[in-house]
């Protein structure tokens, strides 16, 4: 059964981020992810995370300037110093996370620009190599076009290449299930095909990234592929609720976490 991790960028928003640890927790998820925890004394977030019993399954290293509109600079030249430094930063909250998946986002420049293409591997060599003494992997992501026009990284093949080339073995494809479904279609075929890249997974309904329905993809027949593979990684719940989040999480009622000294909110939801 897939091990799933609550994105608490997306998900529970009607708390405070801190208070949306225990919040997961108290819904039945085990581990957490986000976008980004810089905005937080990484102490603070390392309590939060203690106090919830929860495991950090991932977050992203630093993105640029991400309120004006930057997704990342892996793929900006000019930019190496900045990168450099955000990794150093990266580490701090992973030491008191003890996570053991990091995101490098790319940015906005073409895939095809051969100055971009450099940057981004250079980028990708030096992070992984930075992170492989704390047995970190760095995952690359691709993402679809609709949500981030422009991003360097918007092909699995591409991504894989990136990972396969790089001779890293901490540098593994992050599979978002929903991103794969916009860009290519036929997500379990994809995933057969890339399943020895693949480091971490994530998971959002097609039709407006919301939580798993009917609108596809076929997430129940994607979980159960998932365990027919060997899967024993986090699937990060990357997904905007329609609703509230509780309201939210009926597809969730079986995989949560038993424990049986808490009620379980979902039955009030």
């Amino acid at each position: 059964m897939p091990r799933f991790a609550a994105n608490l960028s997306m998900m529970f928003n009607e708390w405070a981020f801190l208070d949306r640890f225990k919040a997961a927790s108290d819904a039945g998820f085990a581990a957490v992810e986000f976008l980004f925890p810089y905005e937080h004394p990484a102490e603070q977030v390392g309590l939060a995370l203690t106090g919830g019993e929860l495991e950090q399954a991932l977050f992203n290293l630093p993105p640029g300037d991400f309120a004006k509109g930057e997704r990342g600079i892996a793929a900006l030249a000019g930019r190496e110093a900045e990168f450099k430094a955000g990794i150093e930063t990266a580490l701090a909250y992973a030491h008191e996370t003890g996570v053991k998946r990091l995101h490098m986002m790319a940015g906005l420049a073409d895939p095809n620009d051969p100055v971009a293409q450099a940057t981004y591997r250079a980028s990708l060599a030096h992070a992984a190599d930075a992170l492989a003494p704390h047995g970190i992997d760095l995952l690359l992501e691709p993402i679809n076009g609709k949500d981030m026009p422009g991003y360097f990284l918007n092909d699995f093949d591409r991504a894989a290449s990136y990972v396969r080339e790089s001779g890293r073995s901490n540098v593994r494809l992050q599979f978002d299930m929903y991103h794969c479904e916009l860009i290519h279609g036929d997500v379990a075929g994809k995933l057969k095909a890339l399943y020895p890249l693949v480091g971490h997974v994530q998971i959002a309904s097609a039709n407006g990234r919301n939580e798993p329905d009917s609108t596809g993809p076929d997430y129940p027949s994607l979980f159960a592929l998932l365990d027919e593979l060997g899967y024993d990684g986090f699937v990060g719940c990357e997904y905007r609720p329609r609703a509230g989040t509780l309201e939210g999480l009926g597809w969730f009622a079986e995989y949560r976490k038993p424990d049986h000294h808490k009620p379980n909110p979902l039955d009030a939801a």
